[in-house]
């Protein structure tokens, strides 16, 4: 599936000079410094082993599907490659700059954005308070941010309606709606995505894959997606990666995974 051109932006957009807006429009050879590569990855928690050697390539501005069972090592991958934890060995290349070993403040400087499982809204917040802490590694105008956070709005009208709301007042789906509404905030050019559609109802599912398809197609966002739904994750996305106990045993394009009956029995479940 052709994608086209690459139009994400750079993690700090005022301090490169550009406007955010401007920022979800570059083409050309921007578009190689979008990719995300990790190689050789080893990651863990204590004395255990999380993903041993693992090795995936998401190209820039296309959809790369990461599956398996439980425990296979989807959630560390994302929370490695955001620098939620500590990398052991290996490298993760943003375009050709290795970030792994940084802070999770300076990757998203760097570009990568990290929406975690579970909706994380900040529940005591108003809506527009959460959508705030997007903008917290910015720089600059003020007037910036403000025409930002109108792009949201634009981008999710539910959240426009309800921007003086508690948080604690979103459905489910409004909830998944702002806290990837606040990652865009940030001008990633690579956005993570753990389990987005977990606890919504089919229809709102429906509704983030959607989304994501068109982050992808209409504004070349690098995504990578993390999802229990291996059916719903394999038609949206361009590629697809299957962990097995913290280690890659498939990586094709997503029709080729879906086809394949003997590894969607043995470690997607359909």
């Amino acid at each position: 599936m052709n994608r086209g051109a690459n139009g994400s932006g750079a993690g700090s957009s005022e301090a490169n000079g550009r406007s955010p807006a401007a920022d979800m429009d570059r083409t050309g050879a921007a578009a190689e410094s979008d990719s995300l590569t990790v190689e050789g990855l080893v990651a863990g928690y204590g004395e255990v082993i999380a993903l041993d050697g693992v090795t995936v390539t998401a190209s820039a501005g296309g959809i790369t599907a990461v599956l398996g069972a439980n425990g296979a090592g989807k959630t560390t991958l994302l929370r490695a490659v955001s620098g939620m934890i500590k990398t052991r060995r290996g490298r993760i290349l943003l375009g050709d700059h290795d970030v792994a070993g940084r802070s999770p403040e300076q990757i998203v400087r760097a570009g990568i954005a990290h929406v975690p499982e579970g909706q994380g809204v900040i529940p005591e917040l108003t809506v527009e308070e959460n959508l705030r802490i997007g903008t917290m590694s910015w720089r600059g105008r003020r007037a910036d941010r403000v025409a930002a956070l109108e792009e949201e709005y634009t981008r999710f009208k539910p959240l426009a309606d309800r921007r003086r709301k508690p948080a604690s007042t979103l459905s489910g789906g409004e909830r998944q709606m702002l806290v990837i509404a606040r990652a865009l905030l940030a001008r990633p050019r690579v956005l993570l995505l753990d389990e987005p559609s977990l606890g919504l109802a089919p229809r709102v599912m429906a509704q983030v894959m959607d989304l994501v398809v068109r982050l992808s197609r209409e504004h070349g966002l690098t995504i990578v997606l993390v999802e229990q739904n291996a059916r719903g994750a394999l038609a949206v996305a361009d590629h697809g990666v299957v962990l097995n106990l913290g280690r890659v045993v498939a990586s094709a394009d997503a029709a080729t995974l879906a086809a394949d009956v003997a590894l969607r029995h043995h470690y997607l479940g359909f």
